[in-house]
């Protein structure tokens, strides 16, 4: 395998869509297979005798999850959705879904946006991070304490700079949830190239501008896009509908489209 790709936030959005396009140059189909099997072995393992289950976001990882745990025998999966989704994404969630997914809304919509602006194209990480927290952690751990589970399954990597365990790739937070990482040392490249060899449709986010960047997220959670203007101009690209509505109860957004119908 040849390693083009470094930490996520060091990579450009185009470098990704150059590491898709030429990936059977990067990585070869038996050497994903050789991982599959591996991995799958390594889940069935550590999930033996456990209720179990895995989060899945629609985003790449999380889909090379799904399928990885559909081989080893684990259909069941939650998802963590607010009401600020984009439409078209909730679209093809809806057509593309895994069949054991359970949807949990954990409600944050236009209201509490307007009670929370500093929540709005977050900056700085740690604001970021919150949107994780509310949304997706919630979400988890409404579903662990329902259904029972002993260990919850996540898309993490370390190759995104995130957290999957001191040691290994097992966790358990000051909640008692168990949080297993089985991806947590997939390359990006090997992600590319489960997708390509596996032939996976991938959710719009990709396509639109910096997808492989922002990942899944509800549109007030974007980052990378330098200054308020600019994310307002890259959600209107993706769906002018979601900029007008926020437009009736937020400044900066009807500042925007003000600028649009000057032009």
């Amino acid at each position: 395998m040849k390693n083009i790709l470094g930490r996520k936030q060091s990579v450009k959005n185009e470098d990704w869509i150059k590491a898709a396009e030429q990936i059977e140059e990067l990585i070869s189909r038996t050497e994903i297979e050789i991982l599959v099997d591996s991995t799958v072995e390594l889940i069935r393992q550590n999930t033996f005798g456990k209720k179990v289950a895995y989060a899945w976001s629609g985003g790449k990882d999380s889909i090379v999850l799904g399928k990885l745990c559909e081989i080893s025998g684990i259909y069941s999966c939650m998802m963590g959705i607010c009401d600020l989704e984009y439409p078209a994404f909730m679209e093809w969630i809806d057509k593309h879904k895994p069949t054991g997914l359970e949807v949990i809304n954990t409600g944050q919509n236009m209201e509490w946006l307007i009670k929370h602006p500093e929540m709005i194209f977050p900056r700085d990480g740690k604001v970021a991070a919150r949107w994780f927290s509310i949304v997706q952690h919630r979400a988890q751990a409404k579903y662990y304490r329902d259904h029972g589970l002993d260990m919850i399954l996540l898309g993490r990597r370390r190759a995104d700079g995130n957290y999957c365990g001191k040691a290994g790739d097992t966790y358990t937070d000051g909640k008692g949830i168990t949080r297993y990482s089985p991806l947590s040392g997939w390359k990006h490249e090997e992600i590319l190239g489960f997708l390509h060899y596996y032939d996976i449709a991938l959710p719009p986010i990709y396509g639109w501008p910096n997808g492989y960047l922002c990942g899944t997220h509800p549109w007030p959670a974007r980052q990378w896009t330098g200054s308020a203007a600019n994310a307002w101009k890259e959600v209107y690209e993706i769906d002018p509908d979601v900029v007008q509505d926020a437009a009736k109860y937020i400044g900066s957004a009807e500042e925007f489209l003000h600028t649009v119908v000057c032009e």
